[in-house]
């Protein structure tokens, strides 16, 4: 009887034995489709996991990630020991002993979990949650019609993870696999892979992390949500220090290391990875429309276009980390007083103001109509509904950004967000390198987070006076020199079928005195500028401005002289590197290379060159613009000496627009070209006065602020000096004592001698 119950035993035992090899092995062929496939072999040797692209500095410094899942991968020379230590005492002490299925483990989880009925954890080893972590083992995907019933699919799951796992130990070293599953698993807080949980936790890479640090993170593979260090602490410090207590089993720690750890608190550096934070958030997102399109342009070897939130494409910019920081730091310290005056100004009358100062009724209410929050309401409501305007002034919590206290946590509505945003003054600053054509700082605005709308290159806006350096660009063009005299008087140019036009300078005031050129731009006179025009016409300096690298559409008109269409500041800083460069234009550029994720290079980028005037015109419009700084009362003069100073030459162009809705500045060094817009996001809000909104007052600032941090930082190797001369003399003279009247070639000067007799 006894040796019929043991064959009877050793049968089932072979039965069951034979059973599961044939079930293993109808798993991984996915016999008849019933379970499901599984990875083959070149998806082993080519694991993918969707990767973070990166965007980097021209000094090599992390601006920001694009991504679906935010991923950045390390090796494992990268990861601290402690991290190693932790996982494995943590997750699979015997990792190093088993070839991707831990017999034992699954041994205590069986005795203990289905015959004892007690929790036992998981048998899952490394190898097995690489496997399930890299394809996804447990999607619906990865499913066959089997695994719909419910007790077989996680046997076929884990049959799945176990054959992978196997599989895997053969393709990779124990150190791969386990910087693979570090490398692919969820940290929560859209933190996936360590590299990007360290970075989110404690703002460190993995190697840097501590002991404590280490057993935090391993810690929470166990549930990222519920032992989150941000949202659960007390979760999260007692599964810290159950990971220190596994660390200290397995002797990786001693009895007195895990005492004193595990007394301490949890010390984060939480960081939040996302497009609102750190260096170039707005660059950020101007430079990914561009990287969007160049990715679906371009192909990768099977045929299928790249993806930029899942490649792990690595974009070298031309931005410096160092200059932006510099930048964004001017526009911060400016702003932030420059708002403060503003709101002064306004006291308590809202600053949507028409020509003659009043207030435009019914601003926002017009206003609110152009949101997404007042279309989704019409959507819900219909036109005209009563509900709209109650939803619109029904108060709700909400953050509110503010200069002074930061983000505000307040009660308002709609229309009352609407008020306070509209009241802040944004601005938008460039600089560019104009011998290379690489931007080298960005800032769109005041806030991404609160304020997204970019004013480097979406927003375009009416110039000012700084477009008179284009008019003037068309004289040096047509042989005036910079010495060439008017008398500063009334203008006046009639245009078939559009009323005479005859402009007032900025005080509302004529001096008719004769001056130069170059001294009636330092002075951003008017009615020589306007006189200009009417020598040249408008068809000649639309030209000139297009040759130089003005790409928006320009009116044809005599007001166009003071910058009547507008412009964005990225074409003007274009346009006016130029000059600089010798009359060279470069199509201001901010993408240098794109890799792939093993830094394979797959395109160089170049700057786009055209020769736009000659040398020596270029130098003479340098020369007339330096005139800011050096002609008496020209409208660089207030610039502080600490960048002026030392022999140092510069060129600049302020401007301003009627009732000073826009504020101007492009400034110039030999090395840098840059320049600044100030105003309010719609037209109708400004300064009241004008003397209080004009370019020198709300744009100026943020230039002489940055150029002061770059000459202050000589790592950076940008220095003082004069702009290079032409090699050969130039052909006209610009000493103006030397210059004879009676020699130029123009004679015919047709303006009042009221007032001047030559």
């Amino acid at each position: 009887m006894t040796q019929k119950i043991i064959k009877y035993i050793w049968m089932v035992f072979a039965a069951g034995l034979l059973g599961f090899v044939l079930f293993v092995w109808a798993v991984s062929g996915n016999f008849l489709g019933l379970f499901g496939e599984l990875p083959d072999f070149k998806e082993l040797e080519n694991p993918q996991s969707e990767l973070a692209s990166e965007l980097y500095s021209s000094d090599g410094v992390l601006l920001g990630n694009y991504f679906r899942e935010n991923r950045s991968p390390v090796a494992y020379t990268d990861l601290s020991p402690n991290l190693v230590n932790a996982l494995i005492a943590t997750e699979d002490i015997r990792f190093n002993d088993h070839s991707g299925i831990d017999f034992l483990s699954m041994g205590r989880v069986l005795f203990k979990s289905i015959i004892l009925q007690q929790g036992a954890g998981g048998g899952s080893t490394l190898s097995q949650q690489t496997a399930k972590n890299l394809f996804k083992t447990r999607n619906l995907e990865s499913q066959g019609i089997l695994s719909r019933i419910p007790g077989l699919r996680m046997l076929i799951i884990k049959t799945k993870e176990w054959i992978v796992a196997a599989k895997l130990e053969k393709s990779y070293t124990k150190e791969e696999i386990l910087t693979l599953y570090l490398n692919t698993s969820e940290f929560g807080s859209n933190a996936y892979g360590i590299k990007t949980a360290a970075k989110t936790f404690f703002n460190k890479e993995p190697i840097d992390l501590n002991i404590q640090e280490s057993a935090t993170l391993v810690g929470l593979f166990k549930a990222p949500s519920y032992y989150s260090p941000v949202f659960n602490p007390d979760n999260s410090l007692r599964r810290r220090n159950t990971v220190l207590g596994q660390m200290e089993k397995y002797e990786y720690l001693t009895e007195t290391e895990y005492d004193s750890l595990s007394k301490l608190p949890i010390e984060l550096d939480y960081r939040v990875g996302n497009q609102n934070q750190g260096l170039a958030t707005y660059f950020r997102e101007v430079i990914k429309a561009d990287l969007i399109k160049w990715s679906k342009e371009n192909l990768k070897s099977d045929g299928t276009p790249y993806d930029l939130f899942g490649d792990g494409l690595r974009i070298y910019t031309t931005i410096d980390s160092r200059m932006q920081q510099y930048a964004e730091e001017a526009v911060d310290e400016h702003m932030r007083e420059l708002q403060k005056k503003f709101e002064k100004e306004m006291g308590t009358r809202a600053p949507w103001i028409d020509s003659d100062g009043r207030v435009i009724p019914d601003f926002l209410e017009t206003a609110v109509k152009r949101t997404d929050a007042y279309r989704n309401l019409v959507k819900r409501y219909g036109a005209g509904a009563d509900s709209i305007d109650i939803k619109l002034n029904e108060k709700k919590k909400m953050k509110v950004f503010s200069w002074e206290k930061g983000e505000i946590d307040t009660l308002m509505s709609t229309m009352d967000s609407m008020s306070h945003y509209k009241k802040h003054l944004q601005t938008g600053f460039v600089s560019m390198d104009p011998h290379t054509g690489h931007i080298k700082a960005w800032v769109g605005g005041i806030n991404h987070k609160y304020f997204k709308f970019d004013h480097v290159k979406q927003s375009k806006r009416q110039p000012g006076s700084t477009f008179k350096a284009f008019v003037y660009a068309a004289a040096i063009e047509n042989g005036y020199s910079p010495c060439y005299t008017v008398v500063d008087q009334p203008v006046e140019i009639n245009t078939p079928g559009q009323p005479t036009w005859s402009p007032n300078n900025a005080d509302g005031k004529f001096s008719y005195e004769k001056m130069t050129i170059r001294l009636a731009m330092a002075q951003s006179i008017n009615s020589v500028t306007a006189f200009m025009m009417k020598k040249l016409g408008p068809k000649v300096v639309v030209e000139t401005a297009h040759r130089l690298g003005i790409t928006s559409d320009l009116e044809e008109v005599p007001a166009l002289s003071l910058g009547t269409s507008d412009v964005s500041v990225y074409e003007m800083v274009g346009a006016m590197g130029t000059f600089v460069n010798k009359g060279e234009h470069i199509t201001p550029f901010y993408i240098d290379r794109i890799e792939d994720k093993n830094g394979n290079l797959l395109q160089q980028f170049t700057p786009k060159k055209k020769p736009a005037m000659s040398e020596e015109h270029a130098y003479l419009m340098v020369y007339m613009l330096r005139g800011g700084f050096e002609e008496s009362r020209g409208t660089s003069q207030g610039v502080s000496w600490t960048i002026r100073g030392d022999g140092n030459e510069l060129a600049g162009k302020t401007g301003t627009t009627q009732n000073a809705s826009d504020g101007w500045y492009i400034g110039m060094s030999k090395d840098l070209v840059s320049g600044a817009w100030v105003g309010g996001d719609d037209r109708a809000i400004h300064f009241r006065s004008w003397v209080s909104g004009q370019g020198g007052q709300t744009a100026r600032p943020i230039w002489v602020k940055f150029m002061a941090k770059v000459y202050a930082d000589q790592s950076l190797g940008y220095t003082k000096g004069p702009f290079p001369r032409p090699e050969r003399p130039l052909s006209i003279e610009i000493d103006c004592d030397k210059y004879e009247l009676e020699n130029s070639r123009f004679t015919d000067f047709d303006y009042d001698q009221k007032k001047n007799d030559f």
